[in-house]
């Protein structure tokens, strides 16, 4: 049981037995002065008084509760008797503490405590309370932030962020509108790794970027929850007036994005137009010039980065990419069908496609099964994340393999230990957290049946 539940039946039953027994009480008294018992069918006074006190020894409260109830219906005798108790009792409840316990519950002015602190200034309470008791066992420089933090705090006329900060819970936030479902368990399950023993936990919050008002729906999910930071995905990643409310409204986040779209310590790169060069790379080695291409949506930055980096890589090598070569799809599988009929009912057909994520690889595999074509020898799929579709495929899936984990480690570094990763990005300027994709290669890639073909 808890103490709560503890104390307040303490209460509960203390008062009514208080109540039931303090009319038998006076006539016991009564009983005690007159010689007789006013008191039909009852003992004498003083067997009253004996089993009020075994009463009372059964019932008896937690220490507090037995100053705040039993002073008003127990003997003087009783309550003296109970003295010491209750001075202990007014010491635990932080009456006249000392020392330590003073200090572990100071409140700096304004809504920030030793907790609080000790959070902002990523060292343990215990640190704080030395700084506080003025104690020579902290190093100079971590005594000197915790006091300017602390003075930040007190001064009234100063930023009100790092007071907003102060009443944080130890809580991060996932903010995500992903159609792609692997991308965003993965993602979960990267920062879940990464907040392990470290006392916060992650609350997640899907949302649609498409509507007018999700940036006040995001906004008040932050202040709802009293968020210690946000990690932002794309799409929401990329929208600058997300980031705007956030700033406003003091709460930390990170966006993950595949260009620097912030400050180097709220960002983790994850560099989409090298991992399309990479492709277009692998692709050109194996002899393929007639290439085409599913992109994303187009309000993605990653879809954008992933195929101009295909393109780039085919230019800088003289192989055109025209325009019919190219289809817009959403990051979907049905996308992926609807792309492959469109590219593979050109003429000539290209001997392979590039597909900007899995699912839409997914979706070229069913069209060339379809078509009676076979993958590789008559054509070559390359996709993007390396998810677990990727080794369900057969054959195999060619794919960009995104360090997802290393992105959900690197993003809760930044929200957690952003005193020292800023000390090193003053330090270092460039300093900037990034992952690199890779190219995993399996079964759906090859050379071409009639060799290298002519530019397309």
């Amino acid at each position: 049981m808890s103490s709560d539940k503890r104390v307040v039946r303490g209460q509960a039953l203390h008062a009514a037995i208080a109540f039931a027994v303090f009319p038998v009480q006076v006539a016991a008294e009564r009983t005690n002065r007159t010689g007789t018992n006013s008191v039909p069918g009852s003992a004498p006074g003083r067997k009253w008084r004996q089993r009020l006190s075994r009463i009372a020894a059964c019932a008896r409260p937690a220490p507090l509760l037995a100053y705040d109830y039993r002073c008003h219906f127990l003997s003087v005798r009783t309550m003296q008797n109970d003295m010491p108790r209750m001075k202990r009792a007014r010491g635990l409840h932080g009456e006249t503490p000392s020392g330590s316990a003073r200090a572990d519950r100071m409140t700096i002015p304004g809504t920030s405590t030793v907790d609080d602190i000790a959070r902002m200034a990523n060292v343990s309470t215990k640190t704080v309370s030395r700084v506080i008791n003025k104690s020579p066992l902290v190093n100079t420089d971590t005594r000197d932030r915790i006091l300017a933090l602390m003075a930040a705090l007190r001064d009234p006329r100063g930023s009100r962020a790092p007071a907003a900060a102060a009443s944080r819970r130890k809580l991060i936030g996932l903010v995500y509108d992903n159609p792609t479902a692997h991308y965003v368990i993965e993602i979960q399950r990267s920062v879940l790794d990464a907040l392990k023993g470290s006392g916060f936990e992650l609350v997640v919050h899907p949302c649609d970027s498409n509507r007018s008002d999700y940036v006040d729906g995001v906004r008040r999910f932050t202040l709802q929850h009293k968020l210690h930071g946000l990690v932002l995905i794309p799409r929401v990643s990329e929208d600058e007036l997300l980031a705007t409310a956030l700033r406003e409204t003091g709460c930390r986040y990170v966006r993950v994005a595949s260009i620097p779209l912030d400050d180097p310590m709220r960002t983790v790169l994850t560099r989409d137009r090298q991992a399309g060069m990479e492709a277009a790379h692998h692709l050109m080695s194996l002899g393929h010039r007639r290439l085409g291409v599913i992109t994303g949506p187009r309000r993605y930055r990653s879809s954008i980065e992933r195929a101009e980096g295909f393109a780039q890589h085919l230019a800088v090598n003289d192989v055109g990419l025209s325009s019919k070569c190219v289809y817009l799809g959403g990051y979907t599988f049905e996308s992926g069908v609807a792309g492959a009929e469109y590219l593979l009912a050109q003429t000539p057909r290209p001997t392979a496609i590039f597909a900007c994520n899995d699912e839409m690889a997914a979706g070229i595999y069913k069209v060339a099964m379809r078509l009676g074509l076979s993958i590789p020898e008559d054509l070559s799929v390359v996709g993007y994340d390396d998810s677990p579709l990727a080794c369900q495929l057969s054959p195999g899936l060619t794919t960009i393999h995104l360090p997802v984990s290393d992105v959900g480690r690197l993003a809760v570094q930044s929200l957690l230990g952003r005193p020292t990763a800023e000390r090193a990005a003053s330090a270092m300027p460039g300093l900037q957290a990034a992952v690199t994709p890779r190219l995993t290669i399996r079964d759906s890639t090859g050379v071409p049946a009639g060799g290298a073909s002519e530019v397309y």
